[in-house]
């Protein structure tokens, strides 16, 4: 037999809680899905994700992320060797909020 390209990461469903997840295209909706497991999964689940679309293209693509939590993002930054500013959720991100002035 030739060889076979699999179609999905052999992952668990838990960060995909508010999806349908037979719908989710992997190769169109590739950093949607690096940000669900980033944020979300498990650590099989991310060795897998990283493995399945390979580290050059998980590092091109996740930087690009509308959201990282801040510890995730601290964690892709020592894996990948990058800087925060490197990360579009990073410098998107606003100002903390100021209390109020009465």
């Amino acid at each position: 037999m030739g060889n076979l390209v699999k179609d999905c990461p052999d992952i668990s469903q838990i960060a995909f809680w508010d999806v349908d997840f037979s719908k989710i295209d992997f190769r169109k909706n590739d950093l949607f899905v690096m940000e669900k497991v980033a944020n979300y999964g498990s650590w099989t689940d991310f060795i897998e994700t990283v493995r399945f679309y390979g580290t050059d293209l998980f590092k091109q693509k996740i930087i690009g992320s509308a959201y990282l939590k801040k510890d995730v993002l601290n964690f892709l930054c020592v894996v990948f060797e990058l800087d925060q500013n490197d990360f579009t959720c990073y410098t998107r991100r606003q100002s903390p909020n100021l209390p109020w002035k009465y």
